[in-house]
């Protein structure tokens, strides 16, 4: 009865079925791990932002790791404000508008790159004429590490003034010293005329829902198959039985 399963036909049927099963059932794995990942890498993200200031010298003292995203830091030092610079086309809800990137020299010695907020601009990204001033003299601030952009060279280069991102490794010669790597998202204090940092994004996405919409396809996919032999079963028997008659 079942031996039409060993036909041409239904051979190719059943190695694209298991095919498609195999396809399906990966991807479904993949999104999974997805949504695994996000799900840790929120949980140090969380934890970073619930720690408490730690100086941004000690913190970074043997270099960057990705687990320093939005750590808690402090910083005590004085704005380089010659040497400030805008990162352009930074919207925020949908508003044209930049970055303003300062860097704070330390009392130690060092340099780390201080992103103060932003403020609405031109739609050509250009610095409006009226960014805030940063603060004179000695200050504390606290804010959130962030990594250094992987855009090329050419985009986080301060050049006039601007860069389309922030990566403190281009800026060595532009400051004379090496800064820390990363930058600081300033948090305190306040700047009058800038927008604070957004908060980070902790949603898991849809990555759980597309695993399951793929494990979904692959059950799919082998029910269909089983489906389509018994209907061929029941037709072989029904055709059988007509025969006979």
């Amino acid at each position: 009865m079942l031996r039409f399963l060993l036909s041409p036909r239904w051979i190719g049927l059943a190695i694209f079925v298991v095919a498609m099963a195999v396809t399906c059932y990966v991807l479904g794995g993949w999104q999974y791990d997805r949504w695994e990942q996000r799900k840790a890498d929120n949980a140090v993200v969380e934890a970073n932002l619930e720690a408490k200031p730690a100086p941004v010298s000690d913190v970074l003292a043997d270099g960057w790791d990705p687990d320093l995203e939005y750590r808690t830091v402090s910083a005590t030092g004085t704005f380089d404000s010659a040497h400030e610079v805008t990162v352009r086309f930074a919207h925020r809800d949908s508003q044209p508008g930049v970055q303003v990137i300062t860097p704070l020299r330390l009392t130690d010695g060092r340099v780390v790159l201080v992103d103060r907020g932003w403020i609405q601009g031109p739609r050509n990204g250009e610095a409006p004429e009226d960014v805030p001033a940063a603060p004179t003299g000695p200050i504390t601030i606290t804010g959130w590490l962030q990594p250094a952009s992987t855009a090329d060279t050419a985009a986080t280069t301060p050049r006039d003034g601007q860069v389309r991102a922030v990566n403190s490794a281009r800026w060595t010669k532009f400051l004379g010293s090496e800064p820390l790597p990363g930058y600081i998202e300033m948090t305190e204090p306040k700047q009058d005329g800038l927008k604070a940092p957004e908060d980070p994004d902790l949603g898991t996405g849809p990555h759980l829902f597309y695993a399951l919409q793929w494990y979904f396809f692959m059950g799919l996919a082998l029910l269909g198959y089983v489906w389509f032999a018994r209907d061929e079963v029941r037709n072989q028997r029904q055709a059988k039985l007509t025969r006979s008659a």
